[in-house]
């Protein structure tokens, strides 16, 4: 991928990365799908976003050495100690490269989230 590059739609993006990088990019997209059924995906800050309605759910980003996943709120105590050795801000998780990307986890953060956002008040 080069730096400040516009994408026009997520397969052109992780289309951009190695092969080995592709393949685990592939492997969030896959569980963000099962996380959160029925999101739908653009690009938001130049990096694959994933929309339920019409607000972005959460973002993934491939980088050279991580996948980073944003934003994952640090408020949630179960969900928390599996978090941790991936937090790299309060907001952000780092999943290294080389992989294999923690999917089962990727797909409970993005189920958290949804659930979440089925709660708001709409107003």
């Amino acid at each position: 991928m080069t730096v400040g590059q516009k994408f026009e739609n997520v397969d052109d993006y992780i289309a951009s990365f190695p092969a080995a990088v592709q393949t685990e990019l592939e492997a969030a997209r896959a569980a963000v799908h099962r996380g959160a059924p029925g999101v739908t995906e653009a690009m938001s800050y130049g990096i694959a976003a994933f929309r339920l309605g019409d607000r972005t759910l959460v973002h993934v980003g491939g980088w050279k050495h991580h996948i980073g996943v944003y934003p994952v709120p640090a408020d949630d105590p179960t969900l928390e100690p599996q978090l941790a050795p991936y937090r790299s801000t309060k907001d952000t998780l780092r999943l290294p490269l080389p992989g294999p990307v923690p999917v089962a986890l990727i797909e409970e953060v993005v189920a958290m989230l949804a659930r979440r956002r089925a709660t708001e008040d709409p107003s």
